[in-house]
């Protein structure tokens, strides 16, 4: 590929790139979407109602619509979350959902490359070249950008390269086994699996620091563990889940393991022309995991900045990105990561905040934020209610339930 001026190469074709791509390509500029390929991030799949209205998703990528979600204790205790009237927890399967999110920016007017990302070099040009190899070994091959995107994951080699710190963020590593969903009767207990219900187990035999879910695929299902506890056997997690759930003989599809980080980054661009987005960012939400939606909505955030900067030529613009997304975002992340760090961090409180959801208030708003994407104003008595119940709970004023 001879050498040719971007307006912007984005580094990651995940819902974050992708989104990015297509919103950049609408907007008339000339875009590169580079992904490597061969890599299906491991992923429970789920994604608001709101994500389909806010990024035209069609219906027909949802693998299956959740109406429930079950939360298990170290005692083994389930409490039932439905979601009622407001709406359903929508499925998606992330080999078929990004591959549309890549077409679609292709069909946008974003070209697309598989290949993989070496670094961004800087010469006496005054916009930046972007190497890579379009396979293993291969031949070392550039094209400049006058924006670059960094959308390539936790760990993100664009922000490692470019941002200060990038690599400390803190990650829990992620491991999940796609398989075949049991067909009625094929398990000895039905109510084990249910294909319209998310099922969360907070135990810290499957996870000392996080929690191992089983979430309907429709056909498949997801079943996975997270932890940020290195020496913590994730497989072995997943393999003792499987036992226990008599989901064994479930043919076992494929398995994917990558790290996920929990915390923002504190600055996102490099004050020229280098700006990253989802898990790069570090936006994936603590406590639940949550990433798709927020990863669409920080490619989205990065595209409009990166489009400013290119029609105005400052590069203030890029920071735009990260301060819309905390303003719009960072509260709901902040009490998720003062969550995480109470009630994750024993069986003990495990057992009490599964006590905690099963109260009618507490499941109410904990839905309505997860539809609406944020904190519900109109009921402040019924947050007062829920802190002044959760306080008693994490100083052990009221008994778990048995």
């Amino acid at each position: 590929m001879s050498e040719k001026i971007y307006d912007v190469v984005v580094v990651g074709g995940g819902p974050a790139g992708a989104t990015a791509a297509n919103d950049l390509a609408l907007a008339g500029h000339s875009v590169l979407l580079m992904e490597r390929g061969g890599r299906i991030k491991p992923c429970g799949g789920a994604i608001p109602p709101r994500a389909l209205d806010d990024f035209d998703i069609p219906q027909s990528l949802l693998v299956a619509r959740a109406r429930s979600a079950r939360m298990i204790a170290p005692s083994g205790r389930a409490v039932d979350m439905p979601v009622g009237e407001i709406g359903y927890v929508g499925m998606v399967d992330r080999e078929e959902f990004d591959e549309w999110l890549r077409e679609r920016a292709r069909m946008s007017g974003a070209e697309r490359l598989t290949a993989t990302f070496d670094k961004v070099e800087r010469d006496n040009h005054a916009h930046p070249l972007v190497t890579f190899r379009r396979e293993r070994g291969g031949p070392i091959e550039k094209v400049r950008a006058r924006c670059v995107i960094g959308a390539d994951g936790a760990r993100s080699a664009v922000a490692k390269q470019c941002l200060p710190d990038a690599e400390r963020v803190k990650c829990v590593f992620a491991y999940h086994e796609i398989i075949k969903s049991p067909e009625l009767g094929m398990i000895a207990n039905d109510d084990a699996y249910d294909p319209d219900r998310c099922d969360v187990f907070y135990q810290g035999k499957l996870s000392p620091d996080f929690y191992a879910w089983v979430f309907p695929h429709g056909e498949t299902a997801s079943i996975g563990v997270g932890s940020a506890n290195k020496g913590f056997s994730l497989r072995g997690a997943v393999s003792e889940m499987r036992t226990e759930l008599d989901l064994t003989r479930c043919e076992t599809i494929r398995r994917e393991g990558a790290p996920i980080p929990l915390k923002p980054l504190k600055r996102w661009d490099n004050g020229a022309d280098v700006i990253v987005a989802g898990d790069a960012a570090g936006i994936v939400a603590p406590a639940s995991g949550e990433g798709i939606y927020y990863a669409m909505v920080g490619g989205r955030y990065s595209a409009e900045a990166a489009s400013q900067m290119l029609l105005t030529g400052e590069a203030k613009a890029l920071k735009l990105a990260r301060k819309r997304f905390m303003k719009d975002h960072g509260r709901v992340f902040w009490i998720l990561g003062v969550m995480q760090y109470f009630w994750y961090s024993s069986d003990k409180r495990r057992e009490r905040f599964v006590d905690m959801c099963d109260d009618k208030d507490v499941q109410q708003l904990t839905w309505q934020a997860y539809m609406n994407k944020k904190l519900v104003r109109k009921k402040p008595l019924a947050h007062v209610k829920i802190f002044l119940k959760d306080t008693a709970h994490l100083l052990g004023l009221r008994p778990a339930s048995s």
